[in-house]
């Protein structure tokens, strides 16, 4: 076991989760904004209407720096968060999907050089060939989401990944299809969400309406089309992510999923009914109704693939819970029981292995609570997902209430068994009650 990130007010896997949805519109808007600039460019010529690329060239010039300068942080800062919230599972992912990964970062490359010779040669080269360069950046962009989609469905359902260790058994997965298809319309509604509040700052009313109108239209169909496939999506979830879901989901999310969808529409039916009164507030506003549905969809994402971090194979503490022959990994939950949590992690300070008195034991439950608790976990006062606020809320008073919690861990679909001898067990249970005084 690794060193443990402790975030002060948070856990780790939230300061993970706050940057990772955060990436998401910029990510999307990268795979889809110049679908359009291409739509966009070829009526210009076709209609011979030039004064089209004075939107094109203000669209591109934001997509380089709100996708490629912000987005390009944020999806560094998603690589730190997730090696130090959760190396071991990184580490998995790595040794199984490291090609996957490399060829997503050859596109990625593509993306970065096509952005920036597509916005410093429009006007510059003749047009088929601009033309040609808008094509290869939106292919290639598109091709890192086709990469990126099976390593992120495998992580929800590795399809016979857990008997076979393929990488395409876990790739090809059930949630493949249906999730590639649901963030391809969907991110041509963000696309579009983004290019009306570009046109608003547009100064010819014809060519501002024009943009408006054909980027509604655009918002409206893959808005539309998104939610008939989440239907699709939410079918093809393995049985026990459908059941966590419907148990452990509120309701407040999935109505928040549908409302921002629903809204995002009938803001795009408006738009391409009056695209000359769509100003740039009701646009940003319109942004952050999408930015919500993100919030509660990567949300119950995450929620209905726990108590693992991947299914069938590394619980969300990083503790392995299943044999996986084809990669010679063998479960580790009986191994820790027998020897206890604090003799297997490494990073565990020298006087705790061997406990001798009730000051050492607390200190010791504390040591174990991090280890198997913090990545979900917050250790302050207050928070949603607080160990204060969760022993409180289950009302654990004593020792024996607060073992019995923890034995009934085995089997509990949303929280990973209790791994550690009795002594350890016992240790736990004295912090936790400690917890709520």
């Amino acid at each position: 076991m690794y060193p443990l990130w402790i975030v002060s007010g948070l856990s780790p896997g939230m300061v993970l989760a706050v940057i990772a949805t955060f990436h998401i519109l910029p990510s999307h808007l990268s795979t889809s904004a110049m679908w359009f600039n291409i739509y966009v460019e070829r009526k210009a010529d076709k209609e011979n209407r030039p004064e089209l690329l004075e939107f094109i060239k203000k669209y591109s010039l934001f997509l380089l720096v709100f996708s490629y300068v912000f987005g390009s942080l944020s999806g560094i800062g998603i690589w730190y968060a997730a090696t130090v919230a959760s190396p071991r599972g990184i580490s998995g992912l790595i040794h199984n999907y490291v090609w996957g990964w490399a060829t997503e970062w050859v596109f990625f490359i593509v993306e970065i050089i096509g952005i920036f010779v597509y916005y410093y040669t429009l006007g510059k080269v003749d047009k088929k060939t601009h033309l040609k360069i808008g094509w290869i950046f939106a292919i290639g962009s598109w091709t890192t989401m086709v990469v990126i989609t099976g390593i992120l469905a495998f992580m929800v359902s590795p399809g016979k990944w857990p008997a076979t260790g393929s990488f395409f058994d876990g790739f090809f997965n059930q949630t493949y299809w249906p999730q590639l298809l649901l963030r391809t319309t969907f991110m041509f509604a963000i696309s579009a969400a983004y290019a009306i509040a570009v046109a608003t700052r547009l100064e010819k009313a014809d060519v501002k309406k024009t943009i408006i109108k054909a980027a509604s239209l655009w918002g409206v169909s893959g808005t539309v089309l998104g939610m008939v496939l989440s239907v699709w999506y939410l079918k093809s979830l393995p049985s026990a992510a459908a059941e966590l879901g419907a148990s452990f989901l509120p309701l407040t999310f999935k109505a928040g999923m549908v409302m921002s969808a629903g809204l995002v529409a009938l803001f795009f039916v408006f738009a391409a009914i009056k695209p000359q009164h769509v100003k740039m507030v009701p646009s940003v506003l319109a942004i952050l109704v999408v930015f919500s549905g993100i919030i509660f969809a990567e949300t119950a994402r995450e929620i209905v693939r726990k108590p693992y971090l991947i299914p069938r194979y590394m619980y969300s503490n990083q503790i392995i819970g299943n044999d996986i022959p084809a990669k010679g990994v063998k479960a580790e939950v009986a191994t820790i029981n027998e020897r206890g949590i604090l003799k297997t992690a490494l990073f565990v300070p020298s006087g705790l292995r061997q406990r001798e008195d009730a000051g050492q034991a607390m200190e010791a439950g504390k040591m174990i609570a991090l280890i198997e608790c913090s990545a979900c976990h917050a250790f302050y006062e207050g928070g949603r997902r607080s160990m204060n606020r969760m022993v409180k809320r289950l009302g654990v008073k004593d020792a024996e209430m607060a073992e019995s919690l923890l034995d009934g861990l085995d089997g509990y679909p949303h929280m990973p068994p209790f791994a550690g001898t009795d002594q350890e067990k016992k240790a736990l249970a004295a912090y936790l009650v400690s917890l709520n005084r």
